[in-house]
Order: C-alpha cells, then structure tokens, then sequence
C-alpha cells in the first residue's frame, strides 16, 4: 500500500526544559487515539519517557519516534512524531533529530516566554532549515502573559510571529481561545479531557481586541504574497480565510514567519487546534 506524502507530517515538539513538551506530547498521543490513558510527566508515567532514567529526572534524553493519524480536511494524515530531547546536555541528540524533522512545533511557557534553552533549540532549528510553529504552553500559570511571550518570540529569536489564535482569559481565568483566521471560539470540556470541542461565541469584552489582532494577521499574512498584497491595498475584507491561510503555509515553509497558537496541555486546552496548524503549515516529506 502506497502512502500518500502529501497526507504525512514528520515533526518534533521542541522546547525549553519546562515548558512542557513531554505534557503537549501526551495529549497529542491520547488525541490521536495512540494512547488511552493520559501519562503526567510528574507521575512519571510518559509514554516517550521509556528510560528508567528520564522517568526519575522528568526529562527526554533519547529521540523516540511514533506515528499518529489525525484527521484534518476530511483526510486522515500520518503525523510522525519524533520526540526531541530539551536539555542542553543532550545538544547532539537534539541536532541529530533535527535533520530528520520535516516540521518543529515549538512549545513555549507561557509566562516566560522564550527562555535561553529555547533560543539554543530556535538556532538548532534555524541551521537545519526546519519549518515551525509555536505554541505559547501553560496559559493557565498564574502570571501567564500571552502578549509578552509572543513579543519575546519577535525580540529574542528575531523570528517573524503571526498570533493564529488569543486566550480568552489567562491563569485560572482561562476558558479557550479565540481563533483569528476564522473569528470563532473554542472552549474545551475539561469533564472530557478537552475532548469535547465547544464554540460559543467570542466574549463581548473581547470582540475589539480579536479584531485588532485578526487586522494584525491579515496585515502581515498579506506581505508574504505578492498577489495578497495588492488585494489587501485595494480592499482588505477582499481576502478570504483560505487565501490568508494559503500565504502563512507558504511563508512558513519558506521560513518567512512563524504561526503562534496558545492553549494549557495540562488541561487540555488547545492541543487539537495545534494539531490541526502543524497539518495545516508544516511541511510534507516532498515539500
């Protein structure tokens, strides 16, 4: 049986030593359905952590691999997971999983923002030519600032970020986000592991401020397309979501920009939204 590239994805969850990877890892695992039972880093039960060692240290030494269908567009795709070490001590591991990655998705913590071991990994990435997104992790920390840690990804790894998606809400506030490109909501049940996806409406208090942001992506997704470009100076409400979409896969495979989703692992907020961005702008094996 021939496997259709296009609908394959080989990626790698790289981040900062605690801005919780192996958690996005798991919940990615249990969304996909390669795991019943969700795995705490802090139990000691994770399923990429198979050496005794990690277990006790909570940390990812060895590159593990494993593959996840996920389905996206009415497709099913094959989301090969290439797990990446985050500790510095494990530099060469970490460069040896970069040149079989396709795609990173780059987990963040909310609060800190970018953080030294983050910006080691970014310049990993950078010499490997991997295509990223970020995902800004731990929304629900008490002092979580998604703001300041999308700012941190301009300033501190000179990357261009386009916010796909605000929280609505942050620390213990935190009930779902907003999703720019379609100006919908999404809160996750947490009876349900997040499983079940709601939509209600974009809170009041929030209208204004998704339509500045959502100005600000089509703004920037605009400069990565020359045809965007003039349709955005004759008439900005011209250009589609698909069209928008389409320019951000293009610039991010083209190392132009970075797409930036939020959300909580811990508490399953967000997960299935990043699964759907890595599918949506991280490369396929022939691109």
């Amino acid at each position: 049986m021939s496997i259709d590239l296009k609908l394959v994805r080989n990626i790698g969850i790289c981040a900062h030593i605690d801005a919780g990877k192996t958690t996005v890892t798991e919940r990615v695992l249990y969304y996909t359905g390669k795991n019943y039972k969700l795995g705490e880093v802090h139990e000691g039960t994770a399923t990429m952590d198979f050496l005794e060692e990690e277990q006790q240290r909570g940390i990812t030494i060895q590159s593990a691999a494993t593959t996840c269908p996920w389905d996206h567009h009415g497709e099913t795709y094959t989301i090969n997971l290439i797990d990446t070490p985050g500790h510095v001590d494990f530099t060469i591991e970490v460069e040896r999983s970069m040149r079989v990655l396709d795609g990173a998705i780059a987990v963040f913590d909310g609060k800190e923002g970018v953080e030294a071991q983050s910006e080691t990994v970014w310049r990993q990435a950078d010499r490997y030519n991997v295509p990223r997104v970020c995902f800004i992790n731990k929304m629900d920390k008490i002092g979580a600032d998604f703001e300041f840690s999308f700012n941190t990804i301009k300033e501190r790894l000179g990357a261009n970020p386009l916010a796909m998606q605000i929280p609505i809400g942050a620390g213990d506030e935190l009930e779902g986000l907003v999703d720019l490109l379609e100006m919908k909501a999404y809160s996750f049940d947490s009876g349900e592991l997040g499983a079940v996806v709601e939509q209600p409406d974009i809170p009041e208090h929030m209208v204004e401020m998704s339509e500045l942001w959502r100005h600000d992506l089509v703004d920037r997704a605009a400069e990565l397309d020359d045809t965007l470009t003039e349709k955005y100076i004759e008439d900005e409400s011209s250009i589609t979501s698909d069209e928008i979409q389409a320019a951000i896969r293009k610039g991010t495979l083209a190392h132009a920009c970075v797409p930036v989703l939020c959300g909580a692992a811990l508490r399953n907020i967000g997960i299935q939204r990043l699964l759907n961005a890595a599918i949506d702008y991280l490369p396929n094996p022939t691109e």
